[in-house]
């Protein structure tokens, strides 16, 4: 059976070595050793300047949202995971949604201006499979009409823009340490920002609003990362650049063994530094991948309809209203298996049920 990830295991013993620690400290959450040595250490390797570890990587934009003090509306994609569009319910704003470029995949900053109202107050936007959004323009628009900007980048581990993190755009980006991810923490996440105000206030509240053991700077919840995750990432780190050197020769295979198919790939933004997250593939139309999505089931292959469906429609969260590009781009798109241990022949295997 291949999947459309694989998570990567670290050698046993060197999560061990970590583990040992644990043991050693007597000390298993509230921020100990090994947490606190994780996010330095991704701090160096990122090139940012604040990064806090969270137990997933929804909460840092619940919480972002809550320590703006953002309402009304929020303007989004929605060509993203549904926890970028339930984040913004779950905090009691309305996600005003903006079609896709139907290139990048990503929020079309040419048409945000447009649905701005007077209730605006943020603009959410993701970086597409690591795919940066337009982050110059948006935020002339931010400046423009006074907007506070989150950018959801749960695949963007390792990404740079114009020679930096892509994390160092916006007011505050988030990712995902989740299992599926390049860099993992079995589960996590984290945000990332240069405002110290915007940290000082985000971090107590994704600690029950702590000042000290008694006393609270305000309201907050519990975010908090354990060191059993910690160690998996400090296991997994030094490993990374592996990883993302066997993902690019997978999707150098990928393209080769597809460039005679009609599928269409992902465009990657111009100046962008990528880290090979997924690889998606758009298809002709939704029954072409029904098609291919069942040859390959079939011999136990399964990739993922991903992002899919298109969040303006998942009308049990929001009020529908058509996005043309998203909903198309969404009904036609596949990422294929891939992860640092897949191999030619798998790869070969696959496309050649495209065929």
């Amino acid at each position: 059976m291949i999947n459309v990830t694989k998570t990567f295991f670290p050698p046993l013993e060197e999560y061990n070595a970590q583990l040992k620690r644990i043991w050693q400290n007597q000390w298993l959450t509230n921020r100990g050793e090994l947490v606190q040595e994780l996010e330095g250490k991704l701090i160096d390797y990122l090139g940012v300047k604040n990064l806090t570890l969270t137990t997933n990587g929804t909460l840092p934009i619940q919480i972002a949202i809550k320590a703006f003090g953002l309402s009304g509306e929020i303007i989004t994609t929605p060509f993203s995971y549904v926890a970028t569009t339930s984040s913004i319910v779950w905090e009691g704003c309305k996600p005003v949604f903006v079609d896709i470029d139907p290139e990048y995949l990503t929020i079309d900053e040419n048409k945000i201006e447009a649905a701005i109202t007077p209730n605006a107050s943020a603009i959410l936007a993701t970086h597409v499979f690591g795919n940066p959004c337009n982050v110059e323009r948006i935020a002339e628009i931010a400046k423009k009409h006074n907007l506070k900007v989150i950018y959801d980048a749960a695949h963007c581990f390792g990404v740079k823009y114009k020679g930096q993190s892509i994390f160092n755009y916006g007011d505050v980006s988030t990712c995902s340490f989740h299992a599926t991810k390049i860099f993992h923490t079995g589960e996590g996440g984290c945000w990332i920002t240069n405002n110290n105000d915007l940290q000082h206030e985000m971090f107590y509240r994704h600690n029950f609003g702590h000042n000290g053991q008694t006393d609270f700077f305000g309201l907050g919840i519990n975010a908090k990362i354990s060191e059993l995750q910690a160690a998996m990432g400090l296991a997994v780190l030094p490993h990374i650049q592996k990883i993302v050197k066997s993902r690019r020769k997978a999707i150098e295979y990928y393209k080769f063994f597809l460039k005679d198919t009609d599928v269409k790939f992902l465009k990657i933004r111009d100046e962008t530094e990528w880290n090979y997250h997924y690889f998606p593939v758009i298809l002709k139309s939704e029954s072409d991948l029904l098609k291919v999505k069942d040859r390959l089931n079939k011999v136990g292959i399964f990739p993922r309809r991903y992002f899919y469906p298109s969040l303006n429609s998942i009308e049990e969260i929001v009020d529908y209203k058509h996005m043309p590009y998203s909903e198309s781009v969404a009904s036609r798109i596949l990422c294929l298996p891939l992860s640092d241990a897949i191999h030619k022949e798998e790869i070969m295997t696959i496309c050649q049920l495209f065929i």
